[in-house]
């Protein structure tokens, strides 16, 4: 089943390990330092993010479509909105 993003917002949830719970950014606009243990980033917004390497979103980095996710390398840096 194919995943529809909502039209108005939506977020992105990271998740880090089993342990802990999933982090969302709702609505999420601008630059986003992820926690250091990220794992996995679901891109549940109406538009794609960019994962970045540095914790700024100053490097290129991998798009993630909206219904999409993406492995993260622990401490990758950051997503871009």
């Amino acid at each position: 089943m194919a995943y529809a993003a909502p039209a108005d917002g939506g977020d992105v949830v990271v998740f880090r390990t089993e342990v802990t719970p999933v982090t969302a950014y709702e609505n999420p606009r601008g630059c986003h330092k992820l926690p250091i243990d990220s794992h996995v980033l679901v891109n549940r917004s109406d538009r794609p993010v960019t994962v970045h390497g540095d914790p700024f979103c100053l490097t290129p980095g991998l798009v993630v479509q909206p219904g999409y996710g993406a492995h993260v390398v622990p401490g990758s840096g950051s997503f871009s909105a």
